[in-house]
């Protein structure tokens, strides 16, 4: 995504318009919309007050991605008792289609009861409360498939 983007995008998700933008960092509502279109740059301490003004890090401001902020902003939201209503395997399998029916696989009950013997011996030797157990083995999960995609994709010369 472009810089002007990202401006463009925390801009609206802020619910400013170009012309409070302007008014408040001192210049023309043309100078935030050519910010926006790439026409030009800001310069660093403009930048510096865009991110003050849209509550982001300059790098958020520059890597700004609107699906991702509001992902962050749903998380940060939700209850305790809602999450526990949620069922994430259900959710997740619209896009991910083998969470619906790998459980009828024969032997995935042997590897269930592998993990949780994992899980045990991690929250023992970690000193881990049940949920913190869960998200580090899961962290540690992704973690194995990250490597293993980073090295099929090496492997394949992508």
């Amino acid at each position: 995504m472009s810089l002007g983007n990202s401006l463009f995008n925390a801009r609206k998700k802020s619910g400013l318009s170009q012309e409070a933008v302007a008014e408040k960092l001192g210049v023309s509502r043309q100078t935030i919309s050519k910010w926006e279109l790439d026409e030009t740059l800001p310069d660093i301490r403009q930048s510096k007050r865009l991110s003050n003004l849209y509550h982001l890090t300059l790098d958020e401001l520059i890597d700004f991605d609107m699906d991702l902020k509001e992902i962050e902003e749903i998380i940060a939201n939700t209850s305790e008792e809602k999450e526990a209503r949620i069922d994430w395997s259900s959710a997740w399998s619209k896009r991910y289609p083998i969470l619906k029916t790998y459980r009828s696989m024969p032997g995935t009950e042997e590897y269930l009861d592998r993990i949780s013997a994992l899980c045990g011996r991690v929250k023992a030797e970690f000193n881990l409360s049940e949920l913190d157990t869960f998200l580090v083995v899961k962290d540690m999960v992704y973690r194995v498939y990250q490597k293993s995609k980073a090295e099929h994709s090496q492997g394949s010369g992508v």
